[in-house]
């Protein structure tokens, strides 16, 4: 990326976030800066279960990123890509616009794979991205509120750390309202569908008991070695077993990557995400940059989780600023190991990290501290 003019940050994920915090105090040396993204605000992955429970507001998991942008003297752009030229260096947008860069750093997060099942783009209701989640749960809590309701069944599929946080925290909230309107909390059932044989197979086997413990007492059935196969109006279908009905059906698969990216021309891993070294940078096109969920480190591969995202923000800045002054890229190490708080929606969470496990009340307010201290540091004064 020779004496760039102009650098499109595309997304506003956590990496973007931080670029857009450096560039407050040491401006870009050259040109300008554009931040495109499709939302005028970016939640923050790691409180929107506790928003689902209902812990917290929209403003508390939100950062405003026109605020941040003019903070930092960045061009805000309001917009969807549809397609990357790469030869030309143009985003082509969905309401037609074209923006040239001369530097590209994407950082769009991905999306639950659900294309692949048969019915599950008209029936179920993927938990990315999220504002459309938001949506679709406000939605959801309406219906649980009406006397008409007497009874709701959910199905969520996926056995990853973010199916069990979703189920954990949409039943806490469902049960709330049902109690709230007089109805019986136990009106509200729940089932988690898992292709794996066993639920958070990254975690250790400490992790794994206590959620089967705390999914069994708090009653919600647990389906593993279930791949989803169809899914219907009112029903989805396993493979292997009888048909599970529903009212409502949640989506947190494993993530996938968006269509526009594979076929950009851009090198990708198997799974279509953005292939890059271990300077984030893409492995066929030198002047693209790549963080988050839609980078994939080849040499060094990582599960998709914000955990990365965030660590990679400084390592980003300085490699997007490194060339402009032409010196070397520096490396991001990612961590071998690493905390993770699992929230269970009643301000309880689990602790995971190598081998070590915990859980109680006060790990929840450990991670609502550290989840409140990362997004006050971007909060515009």
């Amino acid at each position: 990326m020779a004496d760039p003019k102009h650098l499109v940050l595309l997304g506003g994920g956590h990496a973007h976030v931080a670029v857009l915090r450096a560039l407050w105090n040491q401006p870009w040396p050259s040109g300008r800066v554009t931040l495109v993204s499709r939302l005028p605000h970016t939640p923050y992955s790691g409180m929107i279960p506790g928003l689902l429970a209902g812990h917290y507001h929209f403003d508390e998991t939100h950062l405003d990123l026109t605020r941040l942008c003019q903070r930092a003297k960045v061009d805000f752009v309001h917009a969807t890509v549809e397609r990357l030229d790469l030869v030309d260096k143009e985003l082509l947008c969905t309401n037609g616009e074209r923006i040239r860069f001369d530097g590209l750093s994407i950082n769009t997060g991905s999306t639950p794979s659900i294309a692949q099942v048969p019915g599950a783009e008209n029936h179920a209701i993927p938990v990315k991205p999220i504002d459309r989640f938001l949506d679709r749960w406000q939605d959801i809590l309406a219906r649980a509120a009406t006397p008409q309701c007497a009874q709701l069944r959910v199905v969520v599929v996926g056995g990853g750390a973010a199916g069990v946080e979703l189920a954990l925290s949409t039943q806490y909230r469902l049960q709330r309202v049902f109690e709230a309107h007089g109805k019986p909390a136990s009106a509200v059932e729940f089932t988690l569908v898992s292709a794996g044989l066993t639920l958070l197979t990254s975690h250790n086997l400490q992790v794994q008991h206590r959620v089967q413990r705390l999914l069994r007492d708090r009653r919600i059935r647990v389906e593993c070695g279930r791949k989803v196969v169809s899914v219907g109006a009112d029903s989805l279908q396993p493979e292997g077993c009888q048909p599970i009905g529903f009212d409502v059906a949640l989506w947190a698969t494993h993530a996938s990557a968006p269509a526009w990216i594979q076929r950009s021309g851009l090198r990708t891993d198997a799974d279509g995400f953005v292939a890059v070294n271990e300077c984030l940078q893409s492995l066929s096109h030198s002047f693209v940059f790549a963080a988050g969920d839609v980078a994939s480190m080849v040499f060094n591969p990582r599960p998709k989780s914000g955990v990365f995202a965030v660590r990679q923000g400084g390592p980003l800045t300085r490699n997007l600023f490194g060339t402009m002054a032409g010196t070397r890229l520096i490396a991001y190490h990612p961590q071998e190991q690493f905390l993770c708080l699992i929230s269970t929606g009643d301000r309880r969470a689990i602790a995971s990290k190598g081998s070590w496990s915990l859980e109680g009340r006060v790990l929840w307010w450990l991670k609502n501290w550290i989840d409140r201290r990362w997004m006050n540091q971007y909060r515009c004064p």
